[in-house]
């Protein structure tokens, strides 16, 4: 079986829920625990993330298969066309998920902060037209030498009505660290232990998702499925990646390798 295809995916959230595992958007998440230090490990939540930078119709894909499924994820959608077309972004509030935004106001700007700021509030009162959007979260812009983070240096974004931006109120020092029981997986990079190809989307703590031994999809299911430490995980996804077409499948492989080189020589 490919990895990265809609059917993998299926096979994740099923095996989860198999070992009892339930699954949480970040806004039920930030409501539900974000403040809470009694997290019990019967609790056992998977916090569902997608970062839809392009291809949203791949979005609607997983969205209808965790619906299929009775599971509510979260997709954050950018400002830019290739990520923010109505008509899938209707679709999936629809199927119950939620929608969130992926800012990157400061890359635009081109590091102007005021102007940053205010493309954001502009941005955050489009995006709710189609849902009340409570959460948000930095999209890393790898070309870009401005961290969309900084903007929260001058203004607060837990300000005008956000719950929570997971870079701060989910990924912190005790994520994925050898004695936490709290963890991040993300795919950039097209793998699941990418850190040295992200240039911001990285696992923080002490022993990161590469030290884990999560390379793949299957990697990860028993990861999470044989560990009784694992409390809290954080799956984040790029669904463009996510392709069932065989040749379609292999031309973003192609094209995320290459990615990952000049990401790498970023990182460098």
């Amino acid at each position: 079986m490919l990895d990265f295809t809609p059917s993998q995916y299926k096979n994740l959230l099923t095996s989860l829920q198999k070992v009892g595992y339930s699954f949480l958007t970040f806004e039920d998440y930030c409501v539900k625990y974000a403040n809470s230090k009694d997290v019990q490990a019967k609790d056992k939540i998977v916090v569902l993330r997608h970062d839809v930078d392009k291809k949203p119709k791949n979005s609607l894909k997983l969205a209808q298969i965790e619906a299929l499924l009775g599971v509510k994820a979260t997709y954050f959608f950018r400002i830019v066309a290739e990520s923010n077309q109505p008509v899938y972004i209707l679709q999936i509030a629809a199927l119950g998920h939620e929608i969130a935004y992926h800012y990157e106001d400061l890359s635009i700007a081109n590091g102007d902060v005021q102007k940053a700021y205010d493309s954001y509030v502009k941005n955050l009162e489009y995006f709710r037209q189609f849902y009340d959007v409570k959460t948000i979260s930095m999209h890393g812009s790898p070309t870009s030498k401005f961290d969309n983070r900084d903007v929260w240096k001058a203004y607060n974004y837990k300000d005008l009505g956000i719950v929570g931006e997971p870079y701060f109120d989910f990924i912190d020092e005790t994520v994925n660290d050898v004695n936490g029981k709290k963890f991040y997986f993300t795919d950039t990079g097209g793998m699941w232990d990418g850190d040295k190809y992200n240039v911001r989307d990285k696992a923080i703590g002490k022993n990161n998702s590469q030290k884990l031994s999560v390379h793949t999809t299957l990697d990860l299911i028993n990861f999470i499925s044989s560990n009784d430490g694992v409390e809290m995980v954080m799956i984040n996804t790029h669904p463009q990646r996510w392709i069932e077409n065989r040749l379609l499948w292999m031309i973003e492989f192609v094209v995320q390798r290459f990615k990952n080189i000049v990401k790498w020589m970023i990182v460098k």
